[in-house]
């Protein structure tokens, strides 16, 4: 920005996701970065660059976050209190997104790759009725769901493992599958409201939506918990040409919020634990 001093200012947003093409800036917009963006546009003088937003990762079309975590570089002569850029930007946002926190960070601090982990919660709405006001932010599911069998899948994906059979092809070169569940909380009863929280130091593309869809499938009784196992298991050195097991059963996205991105914190106990 032409030389001016510049302050780091550490957001906290929230927004449903259905109205939007995912976290990630689109070429004819329509990101929740693009709105973002387009609400600090007003802060920007001639010959300035525009103000970016850093998020600390991407989220699907149709996906929610109740805690995304972002960034941007801000000119430190406008406004010295944080809540003051939080009501600046929030006046110029669509309803359905929201920065609900704001405060300055050092210049160190990236939203990105200074965190240590994320937690997703998953919402499974398990009954013939779907209440109204649940369309677009559950699963609905209309026959029985195996709780007992939904946490043993739970026990089975806790821990360090290469997570590769559980991860979408982004049209890039194939990345390191290995990451660590560090739990998978589970809560909730067949008949209503299921809920399924994965915390861990790192997800895949679409990771939580296919382990959602793929332990929901051995929860409804169409796959077994050992199909599940074998998944985690990368290809033998003997068969390194042949293309290894990947799920194809997704999640819908409309059931996935982003609850928290972690910073700092130490790990919980890598053990496997569900409740």
């Amino acid at each position: 920005m032409m030389g001016k001093p510049l302050r780091r200012l550490k957001l906290t947003v929230a927004y449903d996701g259905r109205a939007f093409k995912g976290w990630q800036s689109q070429p004819c917009g329509g990101g929740v970065q693009d709105a973002i963006e387009a609400a600090l546009r007003k802060f920007g003088e001639a010959g300035e660059k525009r103000i970016i937003v850093h998020g600390s990762g991407r989220t699907d079309a149709g996906v929610h976050a109740l805690a995304q975590t972002a960034h941007i570089d801000v000119p430190a002569s406008r406004f010295q209190e944080p809540a003051r850029w939080l009501a600046a930007i929030n006046s110029d946002l669509p309803a359905e997104v929201r920065i609900v926190r704001a405060r300055w960070a050092p210049a160190s601090f990236h939203a990105r790759f200074s965190a240590t982990g994320k937690i997703y919660r998953y919402r499974v709405w398990n009954s013939r009725i779907l209440p109204p006001l649940e369309i677009g932010r559950v699963w609905p599911i209309y026959d029985p769901i195996d709780l007992e069998r939904l946490h043993e899948c739970a026990r089975l994906l806790t821990g360090r493992h290469d997570f590769g059979g559980f991860a979408a092809n982004r049209g890039t070169p194939e990345e390191d599958t290995t990451r660590t569940i560090r739990r998978i909380g589970i809560r909730g009863k067949p008949g209503g409201l299921i809920e399924l929280q994965f915390e861990g130091d790192g997800f895949l593309y679409r990771m939580v939506r296919l382990m959602t869809g793929s332990m929901v499938r051995c929860a409804r009784g169409k796959a077994d918990p050992a199909w599940l196992a074998g998944l985690l298991e990368p290809p033998m050195p003997s068969a390194m040409d042949q293309p290894r097991r990947k799920t194809s059963f997704a999640a819908p996205a409309e059931g996935l919020y982003l609850v928290r991105v972690l910073y700092g914190a130490k790990p919980r106990s890598q053990r496997a634990a569900s409740v």
